[in-house]
């Protein structure tokens, strides 16, 4: 089970309390998650991802194992930490302004 850990408005959105737990029966990669975590709640589709290009939407930022994958490509592996559901994959809603 994939653990994915969500930003407030985004767990409300969803109707979720803590974290979402996902089964990605193929390969662990970022679009796998994402692909799955939009399946289970499709109230996130385009709050994430763009509808259209799957493009990260750009005050939306990755993270895995402390590590910031926002640039990483969608096809590449996620951590074998996350994998595992060890470590969760973090959803952070970047800040803005000033």
């Amino acid at each position: 089970m994939i653990r994915v850990v969500l930003p407030a408005h985004l767990r409300g959105l969803a109707g979720v309390d803590g974290e979402v737990l996902l089964d990605v029966p193929e390969r662990v990669t970022l679009a796998a998650v994402l692909d799955a975590l939009e399946a289970r709640h499709p109230v996130l589709r385009g709050t994430i991802r763009d509808h259209t290009t799957k493009r990260r939407r750009a005050f939306v930022r990755f993270y895995a194992c402390a590590e910031d994958l926002s640039h990483d490509p969608p096809d590449s592996p996620l951590p074998e930490l996350v994998a595992t559901g060890t470590e969760p994959f973090v959803v952070v809603g970047a800040m803005a302004g000033g």
